[in-house]
């Protein structure tokens, strides 16, 4: 029998318009659209393109939102056992994941697992939150010789890399917003800082002025820093 491929396509960060023509094309030529849905019900990278895939077969699968592996790794078995199934049947699936597929996506767990079982999987690229922030903010990343460093906000080196020389990008801040805006604070560097929340997305978030800033924000929230 004919196997399937899984595709894992990242359809952006939020802005309807800012998925590829590449995405589209894999999306609407897949068999199942397989789409991450988090504990509350949150579908975002559904939303993007729900209005390209009507009539569409979509399954959805639970994500958790945390840092204990042991869990994670169960979750991510379910899910590649599941594909599998579907694989074996001769469905071609397409993964969606916000911004790109290669940046701080779980979908990369799945991906390896699959791979393992020896599927075949592609990768469709797709364009990442902190591009879509820097051009929402009319400003480059980087120029010349100057670096561009991506880390995500809770880190354990966040605050050795708030020295080095370059453009720093902390990504997922969420719950530690307000203590990466402190760090930012002690090492002077909270006026070269500014944060973009859901960028391109319902309720849209740009603080230039971050002094007084002392709040949580949401999962889809970063910070540049020039």
């Amino acid at each position: 029998m004919l196997r399937g491929k899984l595709y894992g396509v990242g359809v952006g960060p939020g802005d309807k318009e800012l998925i590829t023509l590449k995405a589209l094309r894999v999306l609407r030529e897949a068999d199942i659209i397989a789409s991450p849905v988090t504990k509350g019900g949150g579908r975002a990278a559904f939303d993007i393109i729900k209005d390209h895939v009507c009539g569409k077969e979509i399954i959805e699968f639970f994500m958790p939102m945390s840092r204990d592996y042991e869990e994670l790794d169960r979750n991510y078995k379910e899910i590649a056992d599941k594909i599998e199934e579907l694989l074996s049947e001769g469905k071609n699936i397409a993964f969606i994941t916000l911004g790109d597929v290669t940046i701080y996506s779980t979908y990369m767990r799945i991906d390896r697992l699959i791979n393992e079982r020896g599927f075949e999987t592609e990768l469709i690229p797709g364009i990442p939150s902190f591009c879509a922030a820097a051009a929402r903010l009319d400003m480059s990343l980087c120029e010349r010789d100057e670096p561009l460093v991506i880390l995500p906000a809770g880190c354990r080196t966040a605050d050795e890399l708030a020295d080095i020389y370059g453009t720093k990008v902390y990504m997922k801040a969420g719950r530690g917003a307000a203590e990466l805006v402190d760090t930012l604070r002690e090492k002077g560097k909270l006026g070269d800082t500014v944060m973009a929340e859901r960028c391109g997305m319902e309720n849209e978030r740009i603080i230039r002025d971050l002094n007084g800033f002392n709040e949580n924000s949401s999962y889809f929230s970063l910070f540049i820093v020039k």
